[in-house]
């Protein structure tokens, strides 16, 4: 079993920053791929950004160079730093582990750009 907690949402004006954080506990180890997921009203969920098992990251065309995605394996934590954000970076933020034959899910957290 896996629990995630995602924090750190929250409204914040365009071109400005957040930093999101997932805290994982249970039956994760650092070579669990890992990543942050997004989903806007009346859009299917989307890859935002991740880890692979083999520590390499992904991320969407829409973030890169915007957001970083990091992990401090010793706090069993992943973050999202996300700069310049704009409006259509609205959306509810998963964090998700993809552990051999199961997905875990946090239970999401909101990031609302708009001035």
């Amino acid at each position: 079993q896996v629990q995630l907690v995602e924090s750190g949402g929250g409204l914040v004006q365009p071109g400005g920053s957040l930093i999101l954080s997932c805290a994982a506990s249970g039956s994760i180890f650092s070579t669990n791929a890992m990543g942050w997921y997004r989903q806007a009203p009346g859009k299917q969920r989307e890859l935002v950004a991740s880890f692979t098992s083999g520590g390499m990251t992904n991320y969407a065309d829409s973030v890169k160079g915007r957001f970083t995605i990091s992990r401090d394996n010793a706090k069993n934590t992943v973050y999202l730093q996300m700069n310049s954000l704009k409006p259509e970076d609205t959306a509810v933020y998963y964090c998700a582990a993809h552990l051999p034959g199961y997905n875990y899910w946090g239970q999401g957290t909101q990031v609302t750009v708009s001035s």
